[in-house]
């Protein structure tokens, strides 16, 4: 009878102290001691089962667990999941508050975190173990287990300051850590710890050694599997450098045919780029007489440099020697053709190499600088025609706009006037033919017109924002002719008679620019302030004031406040904050409020004298308006 109740308590997995429950039950029952002495037995039998069974199932646990993570090695995709994982199983089979490892770092010679799993520190998560040093160093020194119940209290380490501070951060007292081994190399550490202090049994260190086995297995196959995908792709480089060797006499040949080609089918610059990028390689940019990209992207030619010289240097030095020579020249692994007409330089491909190219190729790359430069001379001439024709309609529309035909000529061109344009004259100083050029190829471009007067060009282009057209005008034209440009700008204008006013007034803005001392800045009457109503023909006040009061004036009529009320009457006051207080009955702390309310709306710069007299202008243009 008494075997059947220990049984049965086995059977439903009870705990520990149910076992003493028959013991107690039958000397409650007043047994003698033979049946007391043999209960004791069948208990003790019992527990012994249990601690047996209880064994069993966690060294079952351990197997699964251990099954598991070698089958994950065998699907390896991923090396940070596998190692994510392992960690994680360590920590929960050893049933600790955190499970971490540490690899072995051969360029610094100590070990770092790579995966942790129940870190709370920062600290503890970015620590690095020099050899030798606390627990981990030492494990990964001698490549060999250790353990401690209680970290801080156990002399066999040597501690240091660094270390115990993130240990202590982290909360950890007790620790294991076993190596990580790839044969007879310590390649780092996998750790198990608690928070609490707590022997680790030789069964735990067991285990733990065999994740760490699948650990360093589970590294080193991704070491050979990318040493493998290094040594596929460095046999993929060799055939593709063997089949290109096989190709270039044939692909030379198709060159020189395809570039003479280009010309008679009307090919462009970027047909010929291509054409020597496909037999070549590498990236092909070319360059027009002044330096200027216009085909390629000449952001790539900077890998292609000498250490410590920058691309314009480089290539114009190249250039220079390409055209002396007559023939290709290298700098470094870029390759330079140079073609010059009368003396004057006209076009400059440069070519970005990985490979080394053989002196046969390059003269594929002088054929299609010839070609380049042929091409370049022809759309100079067309350019220069079309150029006479737009040129001539837009001084029609400045000087005769009552003439017949204007808006039809117009058309012939690509321009519609009746829709939005704007009327821009730039201001520069020397360098005539090549504003002209460059005014030219912006009308061509935006599909406007363009015109030479003088020491200024005049440009008719679409869009309806003036001011930022006459600022992009500016900036672009001055890097052109390398040095200031002023552009004034008026618009929009919708048919040929709005253009000889809107010319005046542009004219008027340039020369408010240069006399403001603003000279390489653009801008329209409305970026002028107060200035713009002297200057503009439509004296556009309303505009004015929503540019210098309008979040102001916005603000009071959304919050029915007074900011407007107390700026006039702090600018007649000379600006002082007791007179306004007195002057509006409030206390001079609402005038300091509502002032700094107006440099949040107004910018902090209000104040500056340039912006104090607009703002005071407007406040009386506002005043004497009503609004």
């Amino acid at each position: 009878m008494s075997a059947r109740v220990f049984l049965e308590l086995l059977a439903r997995e009870a705990s520990a102290v149910e076992f003493e429950g028959p013991v107690l039950a039958a000397r409650s029952a007043g047994a003698d001691a033979a049946a007391l002495a043999e209960l004791e037995e069948a208990k003790l039998t019992a527990l012994r089962v249990r601690a047996l069974l209880r064994r069993r199932a966690k060294r079952e646990a351990e197997l699964s667990a251990l099954f598991d993570t070698a089958s994950d090695l065998a699907g390896l995709r991923d090396l940070d999941a596998v190692l994510e994982a392992i960690v994680r199983r360590a920590r929960q089979l050893l049933g600790t508050d955190a499970a971490y490892m540490t690899l072995h770092d051969p360029e610094r010679g100590d070990t770092w975190m790579r995966v942790t799993d129940g870190s709370v520190s920062a600290k503890f998560r970015a620590l690095r173990l020099a050899m030798g040093s606390g627990l981990g160093g030492l494990v990964a020194q001698t490549g060999t287990p250790y353990s401690t119940a209680d970290y801080f209290a156990d002399e066999r380490f040597r501690h240091k300051a660094d270390i115990d501070d993130a240990v202590l951060e982290e909360g950890l007292v007790a620790i294991l850590g076993v190596p990580l081994k790839i044969g007879t190399r310590v390649i780092g550490v996998l750790f198990a710890a608690n928070r609490s202090v707590r022997p680790f049994t030789q069964d735990e260190v067991v285990l733990l050694g065999s994740l760490a086995a699948h650990a360093a297995v589970a590294i080193d196959n991704a070491r050979l599997l990318q040493e493998t995908r290094n040594a596929l792709e460095e046999l993929s480089e060799a055939n593709l450098r063997v089949s290109a060797h096989s190709r270039a006499v044939e692909q030379a040949a198709l060159a020189h045919d395809r570039m003479t080609g280009l010309v008679l089918r009307g090919g462009g610059i970027e047909d010929v780029a291509a054409v020597v990028t496909e037999v070549l390689g590498g990236s092909l940019v070319v360059l027009d007489d002044a330096g200027r990209p216009i085909a390629g992207d000449a952001g790539e030619l900077e890998a292609g440099l000498p250490g410590g010289e920058t691309v314009a240097a480089v290539v114009a030095e190249a250039a220079r020697s390409s055209r002396a020579l007559g023939r290709t020249v290298r700098r470094g692994n870029l390759l330079v053709a140079s073609v010059d007409v009368g003396a004057e330089p006209l076009c400059t491909l440069v070519l970005r190499a990985e490979d080394r190219v053989a002196d046969t190729d390059q003269r594929i790359l002088e054929r299609a600088a010839l070609v380049t430069a042929l091409l370049m001379l022809f759309r100079r001439t067309v350019a220069e025609a079309e150029g006479r024709v737009r040129g001539e309609l837009l001084d029609d529309l400045i000087s005769r706009p009552a003439l017949d035909g204007l808006a039809e000529r117009a058309r012939r061109v690509g321009v519609d006037l009746e829709a939005g344009h704007v009327v821009v004259v730039a201001r520069h100083e020397g360098g005539r033919e090549r504003a002209g050029f460059w005014a030219s190829s912006q009308a061509a471009l935006h599909h406007g017109l363009a015109a030479q007067r003088g020491d200024e060009v005049v440009l008719l282009l679409p869009g309806d924002e003036p001011g930022r057209l006459a600022g992009r005008v500016a900036s672009e034209l001055s890097a052109s002719l390398g040095r200031p440009a002023t552009a004034g700008a008026c618009g929009p204008v919708r048919g040929p008679a709005e253009v000889a006013a809107a010319h005046r007034e542009a004219r008027r803005c340039a020369d408010a620019l240069v006399t403001l001392g603003r000279a390489g800045e653009g801008a329209s009457a409305a970026e002028l302030g107060f200035v713009g109503l002297l200057v503009g023909d439509g004296r556009d006040i309303g505009t004015f004031l929503d540019s210098v009061l309008g979040p102001v004036l916005d603000y009071d009529a959304r919050r029915g406040t007074s900011l407007v009320r107390t700026l006039t009457a702090y600018f007649g006051t000379g600006g002082s904050l007791s007179r306004t207080a007195e002057a509006l009955h409030i206390h001079v702390n609402t005038v300091t409020q509502r002032l700094e309310r107006v440099a949040q709306l107004l910018g902090a710069g209000w104040q500056a004298p340039d912006r104090a007299l607009e703002v005071q202008l407007a406040l009386r243009l506002h005043r004497l308006g009503g609004r």
